[in-house]
């Protein structure tokens, strides 16, 4: 089945985003070409492989800045989430068995906790502002000599929220915790000079950030390694914690993605700020139309605003034959409940199913923000004029 979508504006770059050309180039020679397999020591097609596994490992050390043997490869953020928080809860459970995460934290996070409270777990789910962040005051209550990690997100999916790492990481170390931060939306999009040394655990997708989907990153620090059990069994690869063969094309694909995203981060941050600036302000003028976590840092990528007096799955489907965008996490958003992360900011029901999340990115435009702007006015408009409510609203 093909798809004629060329000539719609694509603003959902959290959700994913297209592989890079110059980084699909570097990939290509190694599915055919050369294809050896990175554990064969023994003859030259193996040896390349893993040259090219040691080059890629090299690559994303001096990018990030941390050490080569404090980071393995995944298939994605998911499968890191699953494997850190399971594998510490079932080496620690019996001297640590409390977890903290939050209650605007990605699906995967709140599913895999779910799961381990069935195993025995308890989890405390903070509360957030109606900014989108949690409550520092109420994490440091809620921390006690039975906690053994907490999870939070660096920056958040369907707001771009950025949460004052900083400070949870203190907290963290003076309770002797551990500190576990998806940081899949924020690599590429914010600087992250600290972050590796607040955090023990850490997840990242290749497809976020212009590389191939089916690959990501744990980062492990070194000291911390020794409170996490084995994810995978079988091989030995990757210090014995993942098991299985080196996706060799894959990881050239995420090490060219990192470093392409990290030089230029600086110009491109400062584009979309003024781009999704741009669209903010555009929206804004919307009667009746509220922007999530306004007051508070977020990615300068990404806007989530709420209309009232509109129904959000007809404004979705009216939009989609013009404009890419969501009502919150692509793994989610196929759902009929409204969007968790809003409900835990403190927004009806009602007022989250009438949200919208934008995304920008690389290759988002000025023209294309501006008829964006728009299309929603106009879209926004017609539905409300045969809105019996809208009508009758208080002015």
């Amino acid at each position: 089945m093909e798809l004629e979508y060329s000539s719609q504006i694509y603003l959902d770059y959290n959700a994913t985003t297209p592989c890079k050309e110059s980084v699909v180039k570097e990939m290509l020679p190694y599915f055919n070409k050369h294809f050896g397999n990175a554990s064969s020591s023994h003859h030259p097609f193996g040896w390349l492989a893993k040259d090219a596994l040691d080059e890629s490992k090299n690559m994303i050390s001096k990018t990030l800045g941390i050490s080569q043997k404090e980071f393995i490869f995944t298939s994605g953020s998911t499968e890191s989430i699953n494997s850190v928080l399971k594998g510490l809860y079932k080496k620690n459970k019996s001297t640590r068995n409390h977890i903290i995460t939050s209650k605007a934290e990605h699906k995967a996070v709140l599913d895999v906790c779910e799961f381990l409270e069935k195993e025995g777990a308890k989890v405390t789910y903070l509360d957030v502002t109606s900014d989108g962040l949690i409550d520092i005051k109420q994490l440091e209550s809620e921390l006690s000599k039975d906690t053994l990690v907490v999870s939070i997100m660096f920056a958040n999916n369907e707001t771009g929220v950025m949460q004052p790492l900083d400070l949870i990481s203190q907290l963290c170390k003076k309770n002797r915790c551990l500190l576990f931060s998806d940081a899949t939306q924020a690599l590429g999009k914010t600087e992250m000079n600290d972050f590796f040394k607040q955090v023990d655990f850490a997840c990242f997708s290749g497809h976020k950030l212009y590389g191939p989907k089916g690959v990501g990153i744990t980062y492990i620090k070194e000291k911390s390694a020794v409170y996490l059990d084995s994810f995978i069994q079988g091989g030995g690869q990757q210090s014995a914690l993942r098991g299985g063969t080196y996706n060799i094309p894959a990881i050239i694909g995420i090490a060219f993605a990192i470093v392409q995203a990290d030089q230029r981060l600086i110009e491109e941050k400062k584009r979309l700020e003024y781009l999704r600036n741009l669209l903010q302000n555009g929206l804004s003028t919307i009667e009746e139309s509220i922007v999530n976590g306004l007051n508070v840092d977020r990615l300068t990528n990404t806007l989530n605003i709420s209309f009232k007096y509109i129904d959000g799955e007809i404004l979705l489907r009216s939009l989609s034959t013009s404009l890419a965008v969501s009502n919150g996490s692509a793994c989610k958003s196929a759902g009929v409940n409204p969007s968790h992360v809003l409900i835990a900011m403190g927004i009806s029901p009602t007022l989250a199913f009438s949200s919208l999340r934008f995304s920008l990115g690389l290759y988002t435009s000025k023209k294309e923000i501006k008829n964006t702007i728009t299309i929603v006015s106009k879209e926004i408009a017609k539905q409300r004029e045969s809105n019996i409510l809208w009508e009758r609203r208080e002015v």
